[in-house]
C-alpha cells in the first residue's frame, strides 16, 4: 500500500493493541502507576474505566507483560460467563484442576489451596479481567467471594478490573455495594488532545520506520482531535485512511484535506468542515485497488 511511499516496515496505525507501539500517554501512564502502586499494596479490587478505544486493552498487555515473577498472573479477557465458567477460567488460568460436576465448595477449597501455595513462594496472585462491564451481576458477586480468601494479613488474591464506563454504573447498583466498597484504587482514562495527538503520530511513525520529514504537523492534529475527540482507536482509523490518501495523490505530508475526507468515511468519527467524501476519492485516485 503507501509503506514504500513514506519509508515505513510496518502500518504504524492498525487497530491490534500491539504492545511495540505503546507511547505512554500522560493518561496511560497515570494509570500504569496506579496498577503498579495498587499491586503493591496487595489489597482489594483495582479498576481501570474508559471510553471504548481509549487504549484499555493495551494497558491490561501492558501490564501483563511487565509483571515479575513475583507475581502469578491470571487473565480473563472475554467475562461474559456465569459463575460456575468463571470460576472454572480462574481455576484454569492457574492450574487448578476441578472435576466436571465440580460446585462452589469444591472450587474454594482447591483454588485456596493453590493461592496459599503461591504465598508461600513470597509470589501474588492477581486475575486481571478484561471488559468487565460485560460480567453478569451474578458472576461478579462470584468474583468478590473469591476475594474473600485471606491470610491473617494479606488478601490471597486481587483483581483488576478494565471496563467501560457502564461498569461503574454496573457496580453502582445496591445489590454489589459490597463489591464497590472493596475497590481501593481507580482510575478513569483521558482522551488525546491536541499536542499528545502529534506527540502520539509521531510515536508510531517512528516505530514503523519512518525516518524523513513530518507526516502529521500541528494543523492536521487539530483536524484529528475535532474528527476522534482524542479517542486513540479513532485517531489510528483516521491516521490510516489519510495516508492512503496522501500516497493515491503522491503527497509527502497528509495535510487537512486528506483528514476531512477520513472523517466522512469513518462512522465513529465527528464532522470535520469542508470535507468530501473518502470513496468517491478512493475511485478516482486508486481505480485498480477499488477494484482488485
Amino acid at each position: 500500500m503507501y509503506l514504500y511511499h513514506f519509508g515505513l516496515r510496518e502500518l504504524p496505525f492498525t487497530l491490534t493493541p500491539n504492545t511495540q507501539f505503546f507511547f505512554g500517554l500522560p493518561s496511560h501512564k497515570e494509570a500504569i502507576n496506579v496498577l503498579r502502586t495498587a499491586l503493591a499494596s496487595g489489597e482489594g479490587f483495582i479498576k481501570v474505566t474508559g471510553e471504548v478505544g481509549t487504549g484499555k486493552t493495551l494497558i491490561c498487555r501492558k501490564l501483563l507483560n511487565e509483571l515479575d515473577q513475583s507475581y502469578v498472573s491470571a487473565y480473563i479477557p472475554n467475562p461474559y460467563l456465569s459463575p460456575s465458567e468463571l470460576r472454572k477460567a480462574v481455576a484454569a488460568e492457574l492450574n487448578v484442576e476441578l472435576s466436571e460436576s465440580g460446585d462452589q465448595q469444591e472450587f474454594t477449597q482447591r483454588i485456596q489451596k493453590r493461592l496459599i501455595e503461591i504465598r508461600k513462594q513470597n509470589k501474588s496472585a492477581v486475575l486481571i479481567i478484561d471488559e468487565s462491564q460485560a460480567l453478569p451481576d451474578e458472576s461478579i458477586e462470584a468474583l468478590r467471594l473469591m476475594t474473600n480468601l485471606e491470610t491473617e494479613s494479606q488478601k490471597l488474591m486481587q483483581v483488576v478490573l478494565f471496563g467501560q464506563p457502564e461498569l461503574n454504573d454496573k457496580i453502582a447498583q445496591p445489590k454489589l455495594r459490597q463489591l464497590r466498597q472493596r475497590i481501593t484504587f481507580s482510575y478513569n482514562l483521558q482522551q488525546m488532545n491536541t499536542d499528545q495527538i502529534l506527540q502520539y503520530t509521531r510515536h508510531r511513525l517512528r516505530v514503523a520506520g519512518h525516518k524523513d520529514g513530518e507526516l502529521f504537523n500541528l494543523a492536521t492534529c487539530q483536524s484529528l482531535q475535532i474528527a476522534s475527540k482524542g479517542t486513540p482507536r479513532i485517531v489510528n482509523i483516521l491516521c490510516h485512511k489519510a495516508l492512503m490518501l496522501a500516497y493515491g495523490e503522491g503527497e509527502r505530508q497528509v495535510n487537512q484535506a486528506h483528514i476531512e475526507y477520513a472523517a466522512r468515511d469513518t462512522e465513529a468519527a465527528f464532522a470535520v468542515p469542508k470535507a468530501g467524501g473518502f470513496h468517491q476519492w478512493l475511485r478516482k485516485w486508486l481505480p485498480l485497488e477499488v477494484g482488485a
